[in-house]
């Protein structure tokens, strides 16, 4: 638990702009108004872990502000991974392994940036990796089935994973009711949605079109950073051992392969690799006797070495994100203050300056934005189309480059190159995005 906990704190400023997507429609749960992104508009199905905002009402009552819910959100992920991670532990000690395997074990959990930085995200991430970890210790081949099938309910990718660890964690001839339950979960929530929404599929996958050409280079980058794939790259001693560690390792590598067919994700430091990282260490630990030391010390190397990079590169960037969101909530307030609907791309922050409804141009909580052709910074929007819906503000995120203002995301740029928005709306101010340099957001409002 103290080697989980040092890192996590060392990251706790960390934060994703799409976290204070659930706590908005978590919000308005605990207000009675329904499961809704914008108070008064339709329920909609913006939240890809169906049952996290649900969870989150009971801590998101009036008058908590949305930034105080995400703190809430924040301390329940990283609380039930350091419970998780205290159960780790415990089973660490315990395998019958070479003190040196678990030392390796425990000094890259202490040392993964995507472990740390998601259990402190404020994201469902952290509640999903205790219970993949929860599932990988299980003791019970169907215990491990159902805690599997829960951490697939938060994040829908990980049904293959779970239904892979539940085939190979127990006799053959009950591999189908293990799949089964593992997957039941999952089912359950697709049902809900395609009942509640038309659709089983998260609006998210309708949002952001999945391709192997951004999936590959996520996958292995994702596979290299969290660190725990590259000491366990040890085929011959993972198929001699014939256990735990071999039902683990096999559920790794179905889940980066559908990290690969789904895309990717735009999130930083591998979100979607995150949640089995632990579990994979743990295969490491009980496939460690048979592997030859000499063998494994060059991995353990090279995943060292790559832990050291990615802190002392990636990690310092990550830290302030809480800080700077909270400085662009506090300067956008007056802006946005008295506006009925705000359009924006980037739909998080907004909701922490203000009630207003939003105008989702990335389609990610908005059915009609979503079916829309090209990813969620592409979406084709007809000027005419976003002027039918009246909004009262626009952000637009732009960056200087060669000394010129640059909307760079496609979607934006259409919009700031329109004539028909030029004639109805006009740059009154611009938010600096604090922790970039020489970028921003112009608040075009009515003219």
């Amino acid at each position: 638990m103290a080697a989980a906990l040092g890192l996590a704190l060392w990251m706790r400023g960390f934060e994703i702009d799409d976290a204070l997507i659930p706590v908005r429609y978590a919000r308005h749960l605990a207000d009675g108004e329904g499961y809704r992104f914008n108070p008064g508009g339709p329920s909609t199905d913006g939240v890809t872990p169906l049952p996290w905002s649900f969870l989150l009402a009971a801590f998101a009552h009036a008058p908590a502000p949305a930034l105080v819910v995400l703190a809430r959100a924040k301390a329940i992920g990283l609380g039930a991974w350091l419970a998780a991670a205290g159960g780790w532990g415990i089973a660490v000690g315990r395998a019958p392994a070479r003190a040196a395997a678990k030392v390796v074990a425990t000094v890259l959990l202490a040392a993964c940036l995507p472990v740390a930085a998601h259990a402190i995200s404020g994201m469902e991430t952290g509640v999903a990796m205790a219970l993949a970890t929860a599932a990988a210790l299980a003791s019970s081949p169907w215990t491990c089935c159902v805690v599997a099938g829960l951490a697939a309910s938060l994040r829908p990718e990980m049904v293959v994973w779970s239904v892979v660890l539940a085939i190979a964690v127990g006799p053959v001839g009950r591999a189908i009711p293990r799949a089964l339950l593992a997957a039941a979960p999952f089912a359950a929530c697709a049902s809900v949605r395609a009942v509640a929404f038309g659709r089983a599929a998260p609006l998210s996958v309708l949002a952001k079109p999945s391709d192997l050409a951004h999936g590959l280079p996520y996958a292995a980058a994702a596979a290299l950073v969290s660190l725990a794939p590259v000491v366990l790259l040890s085929p011959f001693a993972l198929l001699r051992a014939r256990d735990r560690s071999t039902a683990l390792a096999l559920a790794g590598v179905a889940h980066f392969a559908v990290i690969a067919a789904v895309g990717g994700d735009w999130m930083p430091y591998a979100r979607l690799a995150a949640p089995i990282v632990p579990s994979l260490l743990y295969a490491f630990v009980l496939a460690s006797p048979r592997m030859s030391p000499l063998a494994a010390m060059p991995r353990v190397a090279l995943a060292a070495g790559i832990a050291g990079y990615v802190l002392v590169r990636a990690a310092p960037a990550g830290r302030h994100v809480q800080a700077h969101v909270e400085a662009l909530v506090l300067a956008a307030r007056p802006e946005l203050a008295g506006a009925r609907r705000i359009a924006a791309l980037d739909v998080g922050w907004p909701t922490a300056a203000s009630d207003a409804s939003i105008i989702d141009l990335a389609g990610l909580t908005d059915p009609e934005i979503a079916s829309l052709p090209g990813g969620h910074t592409s979406k084709r929007i007809d000027p005419a189309m976003l002027l039918a819906r009246d909004p009262d503000v626009i952000l637009l995120y732009w960056r200087m480059e060669g000394g010129e203002r640059v909307y760079w995301r496609q979607v934006e740029a259409r919009l700031a190159s329109s004539e028909l928005i030029a004639r109805h709306y006009e740059a009154r101010a611009n938010l600096p995005s604090y922790g970039e340099d020489d970028a921003g957001y112009a608040v075009l409002k009515k003219r």
